[in-house]
């Protein structure tokens, strides 16, 4: 049997090239996040661990999975299973079935860890693969070190041996991590930049030369510095990959570490906590805040923080701390599509409608809202309905949590009368988007409508878009199309949907969240 494809939490079936592929999902995939279509049979759209969780080939442990490629089919059932709720879909054009793998699993596993390790001479050293580095582990690290006289002189070498070994275990190259260094002591000092080197002999040499300079250790100004200054384009960061700061602290920070986590968390930067030698009880007293690790870290739920007890042995550390660093999908803060929109729905409440087609469009909506991380310094969701008139049911700043945008949502009274589309997109591109202009999310707009305007739609939509917004637009029914695609953003065609019926609309919810996240890494590029 061959060996296992390593895949991640989000791969889906549809991207899987073999009719028959033996993969491996990792383990702690966030379950929340799966998007899973129908039971036993999924929609190819489906994330492929995700089913085989609800399934229950694997648990959240992770593990070997054999993906069978199968027909499209029609009504994906939602089932709730180990603890994922599936979902509809009315059809899809392929399916996956997921089953258990013979006697591969711990051939894989072994096989798929093994790769960080250097290769016993069985193949020819490629001299250009190495150069690329490993592309598995996409990231944009920078080691936060101490150098204060906390740690002093001993303690720093032997710090810089372990940051040594982390480097080369990455596997550093052009297409795989880049790495640079800040020194926290007193004032914070960037050692080198992403930019400088992109071989591990390079970055090893440069930790090599790398000098103490004593004094407080002042992590939180050196992290605030660090999540400010290091990933600007120009000094190397790539777009799209997750920004990283490993922040090694020897005893407590001097300084306050909270507001410079927040400031790393606006910044879409993953700040991990490697501390050694904690505070004994003694020691306490002196501590501003016994707290700040679980204030500085990205997410305080265990798996940004990491301690040692000494820097001396500290070799049995390295590749867990590594296998973290590379794993692309529990970086939380980083900036995704999910995480960095803002949508505003604009929805027709006019007469020709009526109460249960409009119940439908509230379901597209919520649909389409669910795939979003809404919170406070996440995604953001604004409702307006319109007639001849139009009301805000909610602005961006309302609801902060998915729960209560999504009952907000099914809250929406239906109002009937005319339809003014160009008025309506004038109102929300004032009154809705014009407070978040300056915001650090992208802003896109869904403008959803059964009919002819009596109105102008084109020169409100192109101010929209001046302004910075994205228009999608969804036609139902009577839409004109020329009205459809004179509202929508370039390039029209993948920006423009149209169905005859409103139960159409949940096909579309795929079609629309893959639109707007296009858009998003568009953006970045």
């Amino acid at each position: 049997s061959s060996a296992s494809t390593a895949i991640t939490c989000f791969t889906r079936g549809l991207d899987l090239q073999k009719e028959i592929e033996d993969v491996l999902c990792p383990a702690n995939c966030p379950l929340w996040q799966f998007y899973v279509f129908g039971d036993g049979v999924y929609a190819s759209l489906s994330s492929v661990c995700g089913a085989a969780i609800h399934r229950g080939v694997i648990t959240s442990a992770g593990g070997a999975v054999r993906v069978q490629t199968l027909p499209g089919q029609e009504n994906y059932p939602a089932v709730n299973a180990n603890g994922i709720q599936s979902q509809v879909l009315a059809r899809w054009a392929s399916s996956f079935s997921v089953t258990r793998t013979k006697n591969i699993a711990l051939e894989a596993v072994g096989r798929s860890i093994s790769t960080a390790r250097p290769s016993t001479g069985k193949r020819p050293k490629k001299p250009l693969e190495k150069k690329a580095g490993n592309k598995d582990c996409k990231a944009d690290i920078a080691f936060l070190i101490d150098g204060s006289y906390n740690i002093g002189q001993r303690r720093f070498n032997l710090q810089k041996n372990f940051v040594g070994k982390v480097a080369v275990m990455l596997g550093i190259g052009t297409e795989g991590p880049h790495v640079g260094v800040v020194q926290a002591s007193e004032h914070p000092k960037i050692e080198f930049y992403l930019k400088n080197f992109t071989a591990a002999k390079d970055v090893l040499f440069a930790i090599k030369e790398l000098g103490f300079r004593g004094g407080n250790s002042n992590t939180g100004k050196a992290l605030k510095h660090t999540a400010q200054k290091f990933f600007s384009l120009e000094n190397g960061a790539r777009k799209g990959i997750p920004k990283i700061i490993v922040v090694f602290l020897d005893g407590w920070p001097s300084d306050d570490i909270e507001e410079a986590g927040i400031v790393a968390r606006e910044f879409g930067v993953n700040v991990f906590i490697v501390s050694v030698a904690k505070p004994t009880t003694e020691e306490l007293g002196m501590v501003q805040d016994i707290a700040f690790v679980d204030k500085a870290v990205c997410r305080n739920n265990g798996f940004f923080s990491y301690q040692m007890p000494t820097w001396f042995g500290t070799t049995k550390y390295v590749k867990p701390l590594v296998q973290k660093l590379c794993s692309h999908e529990q970086m939380l803060c980083s900036k995704t599509c999910y995480n960095s929109v803002n949508i505003g729905f604009l929805i027709d409440g006019s007469s020709s409608v009526g109460d249960s087609n409009f119940r439908l469009v509230l379901e597209f909506i919520s649909n389409v809202a669910k795939a979003f991380e809404i919170s406070d310094i996440g995604s953001k969701i604004a409702t307006v309905q319109f007639t001849y008139e139009q009301r805000t049911e909610f602005g961006f700043t309302d609801y902060t949590t998915k729960e209560k945008v999504l009952s907000a949502i099914q809250n929406i009274r239906y109002m009937s009368g005319g339809t003014a589309t160009g008025d309506a997109i004038s109102f929300t591109t004032r009154s809705v988007f014009g407070p978040m202009k300056d915001g650090p999310n992208k802003n896109f707009l869904v403008v959803l409508t059964d009919g002819q305007s009596y109105d102008d739609v084109r020169g409100p939509a192109a101010a929209a878009q001046k302004a910075g917004i994205t228009v999608f637009s969804v036609g139902v029914a009577w839409a004109p199309v020329d009205d459809l695609k004179d509202m929508a953003s370039e390039p029209r065609e993948s920006h423009t949907f149209f169905t005859r019926e409103f139960t159409g609309l949940e096909q579309m919810v795929p079609d629309i969240i893959r639109g707007i996240c296009k858009d998003f890494l568009d953006s970045k590029q």
